[in-house]
């Protein structure tokens, strides 16, 4: 029997671990991509640093090194930063730019508007507890899914609140039921209708005088006749009357603001958009406009800065003379039209049947002048949020003065 050794081979030391700048330089390319602001300020502090970068590195930039390189086979004379500020560029263009938003969101669509006149609202909302149920009724009869929630009056008409969106069949239930009913005057109520979204389109190319040798200036019911005219139109329906606006103090050419009903999705802002027509001579384009809603004015208190839904205001006011009371109830509420003895010189009473005679007062500006005027500086800037927002802010400011200026009893200044 014979033995053999075997000599094992003696074992290798172990290796010596890695200094922390070791480990972090190796670490670095195994990492993802600082931000952008990150690396400005940690470069910002190291001489030379663009002439560090790799072109490795400008590479994790770009969807693929070939772009990289193929810059570099274009300008063999640039360094890396340069190379990547290039890349970034080519990469930006390929990104699609912003969607112009011009389609505003309208109100839900479980809500039915009934345009009627002012007297046939209040003759109304007088049984509107009433007409509830009577129109629940018939729409259960037509085993339907949808029921009247409750009912109240807008400037317009009526705004009747649903369960659920409604079909055409709810809503010709509905619309009967109204028209015939013996509190309103049907010749005075117009077809009921959905609540539509806006959308804010812009026309441009048209000349400001449109007759040659002419000082006539173009006007929005000549545009309205334009585009009725028009076959791109014949499915659309203006919100007001379109607006003319030169496009600078010297120039002869205008832009035409009009605003459209619409959907949500905005379907006919994109119908309408780049579409091309004819203004007499001139080719004129429609383009999207940024939407621009304004500054809502509450129907309830009359106060900008808020919609007639969200209004905490206890009570209505009245728009001629700011009063607690309704504005179709302001012959029988309002101050003005009472008899005052212990004023100089007294006031008469108004003789009853006839519309109030006095001026009004603007609850906004003190002027003389209805909430709603458009002589209002309010209502010029309806669309300047700011101004509003500073204009409140005086008006909290002076009122907060006087008040101290009340307690301490110094006259204020």
């Amino acid at each position: 029997m014979v033995l053999v050794t075997v000599n094992k081979a003696p074992l290798l030391p172990p290796l010596p671990a890695k200094s922390k700048k070791e480990v972090n330089v190796i670490s670095k390319y195994f990492q993802s991509r600082k931000p952008e602001s990150t690396k400005k300020n940690n470069d910002s502090n190291l001489p030379n640093s663009h002439n560090r970068r790799s072109y490795a590195q400008a590479s994790n930039t770009a969807s693929s090194s070939s772009e990289i390189l193929k810059i570099k086979e274009a300008f063999p004379s640039l360094n890396a930063k340069k190379i990547d500020q290039i890349n970034n560029i080519a990469n930006r263009k390929n990104q699609q730019k912003p969607r112009l938003q011009s389609t505003t969101k309208g109100p839900s669509r479980k809500q039915i508007i009934i345009p009627m006149s002012a007297g046939n609202i209040s003759a109304f909302m007088k049984n509107s507890s009433q007409h509830v149920a009577n129109i629940n009724r018939e729409l259960k009869n037509a085993k339907t899914d949808v029921l009247v929630d409750y009912i109240r009056s807008d400037y317009v008409g009526l705004l009747i609140t649903t369960n659920i969106v409604g079909r055409q069949s709810d809503l010709s239930i509905i619309d009967n039921y109204i028209k015939n009913s013996n509190d309103v005057n049907a010749m005075q109520v117009e077809n009921l209708r959905l609540p539509m979204s806006k959308s804010y389109l812009k026309i441009i190319g048209i000349p400001f005088f449109p007759h040659t040798n002419s000082s006539e200036k173009l006007t929005s019911s000549n545009m309205e006749t334009v585009l009725k005219q028009n076959h791109i139109f014949d499915n659309i329906s203006l919100v007001s009357k379109p607006r003319v606006i030169k496009v600078s103090p010297k120039s002869d050419m205008a832009i035409v603001w009009i605003d459209i009903w619409d959907v949500q999705s905005g379907k006919n802002a994109k119908m309408l958009t780049n579409r091309c027509f004819n203004v007499g001579n001139y080719i004129a384009t429609i383009r999207g406009a940024s939407m621009n809603p304004g500054v809502p004015q509450c129907k309830n208190c009359w106060k900008w800065g808020h919609s007639t839904f969200s209004c905490r205001s206890q009570g209505s006011k009245c728009i001629k003379c700011n009063g607690p009371h309704k504005s179709e109830h302001h012959r029988e509420f309002g101050w003005c039209c009472k008899a005052n003895d212990k004023i100089n010189p007294p006031r008469l009473e108004t003789k009853k049947g006839e519309p109030c005679p006095h001026s009004f007062k603007c609850s906004n500006c003190k002027g003389d002048h209805q909430a709603d005027s458009n002589s209002c500086p309010f209502w010029r800037h309806r669309f300047h949020r700011e101004w509003h927002i500073r204009k409140y802010a005086e008006t909290r400011e002076n009122r907060s003065n006087s008040i101290r200026s009340g307690a301490s009893g110094v006259n204020p200044q």
